[in-house]
């Protein structure tokens, strides 16, 4: 089995920043790539940014310039450091780890940016 704990997520101002955590155990090997989804109630969850074990990465338009994933492989760890805040941001964020093609997800933690 695979184990994804998030942490990081709560209420933020409108241009704060929050940094979001993702460990991962379990029978992991094979990990391929580490990233962070979010989704809103009515839509289909969406990609915010991802990171391969050689470090290429794959964001979001909307993630550019504001948010950046970061992966520690030695600890199986992914991190999202997301900065300048929007509204829209809001959503509930979950990690998401790829092992021989299989997608594993984590339970999600929530995001508010508001005043």
């Amino acid at each position: 089995q695979v184990q994804l704990v998030e942490s990081g997520g709560g209420l933020v101002q409108p241009g704060g920043s929050l940094r979001l955590s993702c460990a991962v155990s379990g029978m992991i090997s094979g990990i391929y790539t580490m990233g962070w989804y979010r989704q809103v109630p009515g839509k289909r969850r969406e990609l915010v940014a991802s990171i391969t074990t050689g470090g290429v990465i794959n964001s979001a338009l909307s993630a550019k310039g504001r948010f950046i994933v970061s992966r520690d492989i030695a600890k199986n760890t992914v991190h999202l450091q997301m900065n300048s805040l929007k509204p829209e941001d809001t959503a509930v964020y979950y990690c998401n780890v790829v092992i021989f093609a299989t997608d594993y997800w984590g339970q999600g933690t929530q995001v508010t940016v508001s005043s």
